[in-house]
């Protein structure tokens, strides 16, 4: 099968995960569009998709432009491929044994006072800032699109050239819109048809999905590991 080209890998890269990670962990964003697009409709939910989608684009160019050189390098590279495997594991099986929507963590609290403190000097009033802000303020996004992006370049999924890092950004901003249609849509027409229980579902299914990820991962690690020892 001959080798994806490195934009078309890199956008459908940054796809996948904008789409994994934008509906896990069933965050602010999705449910305040949950809540808001319930009252007000599709065109509302979505426009804070739209907001949420374009700062979650920023906080990616960041991680790209700010932190993946130092990744892309001998015995870093080799531990962030390491790092990946520990990272998808865990995290799919902290949401796989959920029993809420939402997981707890202290970033998670430190995200609420910093995002209060923006909403009090920002106040958002149209749902496109509302979106904009909620993310602009989940210091746990900027945290895992750093990993992300890290893991992307140690990967070789994301080559480290302006071209592909551009177009992993373009991939991501078309995974997350899509998502935030797929649940505006669903919440306009029947809360009921993503009601909390269903989200803590499809937040189980996602962590199977992401410990099932990292498994195939860890065995992509090892069977080059056991090449380059062969």
């Amino acid at each position: 099968m001959p080798a994806l080209p490195p934009v078309l890998l890199a956008t459908l890269a940054g796809f996948v995960c904008a789409l994994v990670f934008a509906s896990i962990p069933v965050g602010p964003i999705n449910l305040t569009i949950l809540n808001e697009g319930s009252r007000r409709g599709f065109a509302w939910a979505m426009l804070i998709g739209l907001g949420a989608s374009a700062m979650d684009g920023i906080y990616c160019v960041i991680s790209f432009t700010s932190f993946t050189a130092f990744f892309d390098h001998g015995i870093v590279k080799a531990l962030m491929q390491v790092f990946s495997v520990v990272f998808l594991i865990f995290l799919g099986c902290k949401y796989l044994f959920a029993q809420t929507v939402s997981v707890p963590t202290k970033l998670d609290a430190a995200s609420e006072k910093l995002g209060a403190r923006l909403d009090e000097r920002l106040h958002p009033r149209s749902a496109f800032m509302t979106g904009f802000v909620r993310v602009l303020g989940n210091l746990g996004v900027l945290l895992t699109w750093i990993v992300l992006a890290a893991t992307l370049i140690a990967h070789d999924w994301v080559a480290d050239e302006f071209s592909a890092k551009a177009a992993c950004v373009a991939g991501v901003l078309l995974g997350t819109n899509l998502w935030f249609l797929i649940l505006s849509f669903g919440v306009s027409r029947g809360h009921g048809k993503f009601s909390a229980k269903t989200l803590l579902r499809l937040q189980h299914a996602s962590g199977i999905c992401l410990v099932l990820a990292g498994v195939f991962d860890g065995c992509s690690v090892a069977w080059e590991l056991t090449k380059h020892k062969f």
